[in-house]
């Protein structure tokens, strides 16, 4: 591990704990206002992804102390259109996502090779986050629809 640079994998892993809390202010947000037909699944579902956020910044915290380093009190990004259509909070949703997923990408570059511990974390990651984003992408889509939505571009 001591071939990381350290400064710079703690530094990816505050922005990456900053925007996880993001997330788990957005999904909590998001929660409250659906309304209609599907609003129980839909408001389970986004509570289940602000717990997922928080387990994920709890994650990247704990690397950061493990090197010795203090955890940022900061809050990432809140993207708000403020139009609350369940269409439109997924497409926000799946913005968020994909930043998310550019620094799991940057962490993995920075400890590929460098760290086992690190590397299989940030993999980890990046597998939930395409994961997630491939289920958002599935409920962009129109009932019977199988072509992807088009808007998950990291995976063409």
């Amino acid at each position: 591990m001591k071939d990381i640079n350290k400064q710079q994998v703690v530094k990816l892993l505050n922005r990456i704990l900053e925007s996880e809390l993001a997330g788990v202010v957005r999904y909590t947000h998001y929660s409250l206002l659906v309304f209609g037909y599907n609003r129980i699944p839909i408001v389970s579902w986004l509570r289940e992804q602000a717990a997922e956020s928080l387990m994920h910044a709890q994650q990247a915290g704990e690397l950061i102390t493990h090197l010795g380093e203090y955890p940022s009190l900061a809050i990432g990004p809140l993207l708000d259109s403020h139009k609350h259509d369940v269409g439109m909070i997924m497409r926000e949703s799946m913005q968020h996502e994909a930043a998310a997923l550019v620094l799991y990408k940057e962490l993995l570059t920075a400890v590929e090779g460098r760290s086992v511990m690190f590397e299989e974390y940030a993999r980890q990651m990046i597998f939930a986050e395409e994961q997630h984003a491939g289920e958002v992408d599935k409920m962009l889509r129109k009932p019977g629809e199988v072509e992807a939505s088009g808007f998950w571009a990291p995976l063409r």
